[in-house]
């Protein structure tokens, strides 16, 4: 698993959010915020917006801490950053509930 997330550092809606990015594969993104029950509404051309509340569960699932700079260098190295304007948007897959 590749997966990281960045520290819970951008306000919004009262909250502080992180994102989490995989620098393998959108599949394997995808599949994990299936299993976490990260609404499709989260995903944001690459990387999903994930709560501050949240942030201690993913880690304990074996996600990668990593800084806000470096999850940035690594989806542009694995070619996976989608920059704010990209023609070109993953389909999202079908919103499941967190239980």
């Amino acid at each position: 698993m590749t997966l990281m997330i960045d520290p819970p550092a951008v306000p919004s809606r009262g909250r502080w959010w992180s994102h989490l990015a995989s620098d393998e594969s959108y599949d394997e993104l995808h599949a994990f915020a299936r299993e976490l029950g990260i609404p499709e509404r989260g995903f944001d051309r690459d990387h999903y917006d994930v709560p501050s509340e949240w942030y201690d569960e993913v880690l304990a699932l074996g996600v990668e801490p990593v800084s806000s700079r470096e999850l940035v260098r690594r989806l542009v190295a694995a070619g996976l950053r989608r920059r704010k304007g990209s023609s070109h948007r993953p389909q999202p897959w079908a919103p499941c509930e967190r239980q």
